[in-house]
């Protein structure tokens, strides 16, 4: 069976689909002929144009995610869910508990679906400055959000590689683009921006830091390649091969937006990070197997970011 056959006839699953990932893969999913089923904790606006599942995959039982599953003939589930979790329970619920129910719900079915799980470059923990980070590097992390990203992706691999599930793993960089989390840096940027008064300036601490960032859009178009050509047990690197530093981005922002220059009073004191200070990804086997390269630049996607920030999300075809 090729990768291609896995995913027609039958429904994409797309598990986080309110999610800032989620709801691009949805869509893009949607638009290339397939029907799609978003599965949520809970249904937001702009997931209502496709059937929806409220579910907490995390808490439920192997058993009703596989009932789900079957009944719906789903022949892919993606899992975008995850995020920047406060607390590390909180992480192991979202990045490792709701994967292995999700796999012990698949490898029960009579007709497997195909599993792209949606990692994190940063498992493969700290690297030095000017580091291309590829596939062949050995995972590292050394934050509980990057150990629980990567116990999730171990465990997709290894059922993958025990023929319990046809899974593939794609470790995607920071991403930006319409609708971002007010979780990640840039959202919380954009927030604080948006609710500027004229002439005001924005205090705000930059870390010292390089980091490869991807349009949520193109972290989608991955999905889908993968999705049809891609081997079990495969992992692929998803960035833009490239790594602005942050003030790069924050300037970035500012420029799009429409701000003054010197809107940015940068002010001195620690970051937190979930990551290294340097992330940039080696793409080069994702466009060899999958024949996917990033398509939306950086400024482009910025814009769009600061663009959509209070516009609501079309729901899509129905």
């Amino acid at each position: 069976m090729t990768p291609s056959d896995v995913i027609r006839p039958g429904t994409v699953a797309v598990l986080g689909a309110t999610g800032g990932i989620g709801r691009q893969v949805s869509a893009l999913f949607s638009r290339a002929g397939h029907e799609v089923i978003g599965v949520a904790r809970q249904l937001a606006p702009h997931a209502a144009g496709h059937p929806f599942v409220a579910l907490d995959v995390a808490a439920a039982e192997p058993a009703e995610i596989a009932a789900l599953l079957g009944s719906r003939k789903v022949r892919l589930v993606v899992n975008a869910t995850g995020g920047w979790a406060v607390t590390e329970e909180a992480m192991y619920h979202a990045h490792v508990r709701l994967v292995d129910r999700m796999l012990a719900a698949v490898a029960t079915l009579p007709v497997r679906p195909r599993v792209v799980h949606i990692g994190s470059i940063h498992e493969y923990g700290f690297v030095p400055p000017g580091t291309s980070i590829d596939e062949t590097l050995a995972t590292d992390p050394s934050t509980p959000y990057a150990r629980t990203k990567l116990a999730g992706s171990q465990a997709v691999l290894d059922a993958a590689r025990a023929g319990d599930v046809d899974g593939v793993v794609l470790r995607a960089v920071n991403v930006c683009g319409p609708y971002p989390s007010e979780a990640s840096f840039l959202g919380a940027v954009l927030h604080r921006l948006r609710g500027m008064a004229p002439g005001e300036r924005l205090e705000l601490m930059i870390a010292d830091a390089a980091r490869d960032y991807i349009d949520v859009r193109d972290v989608a178009s991955a999905v889908l390649r993968a999705a049809e050509r891609a081997a079990s047990g495969a992992v692929f690197n998803i960035g833009r091969g490239a790594a602005p530093t942050m003030r790069e981005l924050v300037t970035t922002l500012v420029e799009v937006a429409g701000f003054p220059p010197d809107t940015i009073k940068e002010t001195g004191g620690p970051v937190e990070s979930k990551g290294g200070g340097w992330t940039k990804a080696d793409i080069r086997h994702a466009e060899r197997v999958l024949g996917w390269r990033p398509a939306i630049g950086l400024r482009d996607s910025l814009r769009d970011m600061w663009e959509t920030w209070d516009r609501p999300p079309s729901p899509g075809p129905r």
